[in-house]
């Protein structure tokens, strides 16, 4: 029997988050594990007017292509997805691995020249994103694979996945626009001011929002969402922070990661586990060795550790800062190939202060 969360699911994709109209071209990218919710995304864009285009991969393409890609392979931009990100008013992607380590052994020096090759594309999503001209959004389809990684059963993570979409309530688009409201009386107490201090077991850091715009997180990027955010002021991360939780990239996990920023730059990196990698990706480029974002999670139905980024990153009573690009829109101007969110817990004896004033207490506002 087909799962009706699946078909709420592309209508809160269609019609809340890309918001497509009559004549919008999209690009839908996915696995072919993903087939489900393709083909119901596929029609909801049709009957809504809209012209969908299939991206479709195999589940363990990327693998496949790092075993046998040449030099001159791994330099090549993805020609297809090049033209949709210049070209296109939409693009969905739907994350549908099978195996999502299945890229942990790869030399991650092939890794970061082969996000050298799509670094123009990245910036074309940020810049076009900025002004709604390109709508995309990113969402996730519960695989065998991924519930393995939550330690979940399929049924208990596609329980997990739905409950964090909010597609299983009888009017997902509504819900989501209550969480646009409530996540706005946040943005309106914080924009405004400077000085960010978070104080915890595995923090103690300043930094300015000075001049910088805070995003309100409420599905229109992602899916599921929850989070308010913006890009710091470049140079004015100082402190330490040691994340809570795994950082995951590009299918690769690095534990106990611990950065010690000096005029926000990260100047001391230390992980218990795949420090090669971490340092890989942190000489990446100049950029990326800077804070792109500083976000706070808000989604409380997201209550676990899940090993995947797309959620883990909206934690409720969490905040995660990304290494490199940070969204134009916020007022960021720093740039790299990679864009990588990493996660504190602030859920006991944790404070965040905002111009000298404790607004947030345990994984909570307070005001």
């Amino acid at each position: 029997m087909a799962d009706a969360r699946v078909e709420k699911l592309a209508q809160i994709l269609v019609d809340h988050s890309a918001e497509i109209k009559p004549g919008d071209r999209v690009a839908i990218e996915a696995t072919t594990a993903a087939q489900p919710l393709v083909r119901a995304l596929y029609v909801t864009i049709l009957e809504r007017g809209g012209d969908p285009h299939l991206l479709l991969e195999l589940p363990d393409q990327d693998e496949l292509f790092f075993a046998h890609a040449k030099d001159e392979q791994l330099d090549a931009i993805p020609t297809f997805r090049k033209l949709a990100y210049e070209q296109f008013e939409s693009r969905i992607r739907i994350h549908s691995a099978t195996a999502p380590r299945a890229l942990s052994g790869v030399d991650p020096a092939k890794q970061r020249r082969r996000q050298k090759a799509g670094a123009s594309i990245l910036e074309t999503q940020m810049r076009r994103g900025a002004d709604r001209s390109f709508k995309w959004v990113t969402t996730l389809y519960p695989t065998e694979g991924y519930a393995n990684e939550a330690g979940m059963s399929l049924s208990e993570f596609e329980d997990f996945v739905y409950r964090a979409c909010h597609a299983d309530q009888a009017d997902p688009v509504a819900y989501w626009h209550k969480v646009e409201s409530k996540q706005q009386k946040i943005v309106d107490r914080i924009e405004g001011h400077d000085q960010v201090v978070l104080r915890g077991p595995n923090v103690d850091l300043s930094l300015s929002i000075k001049g910088r715009k805070f995003l309100n997180a409420s599905g229109k990027a992602n899916m599921p969402d929850g989070e308010v955010f913006t890009g710091p002021v470049e140079d004015s991360l100082n402190g330490f922070v040691r994340y809570s939780y795994p950082a995951i990239y590009s299918g690769v996990l690095v534990e106990g990661v611990e950065l010690t920023f000096s005029n926000g730059k990260v100047t001391k990196a230390h992980a218990e586990k795949n420090q090669a990698f971490l340092m890989e990706m942190l000489d990446s480029d100049p950029g990326a060795r800077y804070v792109g974002e500083f976000a706070i999670g808000t989604n409380y139905e997201i209550d676990r550790f899940s090993h995947n980024i797309l959620f883990d990153e909206k934690l409720g009573g969490s905040f995660h800062m990304a290494l490199g690009a940070g969204y134009p829109e916020t007022g960021s101007k720093n740039k790299s190939i990679i864009h990588w969110d990493m996660i504190c817990g602030m859920q006991k004896d944790a404070e965040m202060l905002l111009d000298g004033e404790v607004i947030y207490k345990n994984g909570k506002f307070v005001f």
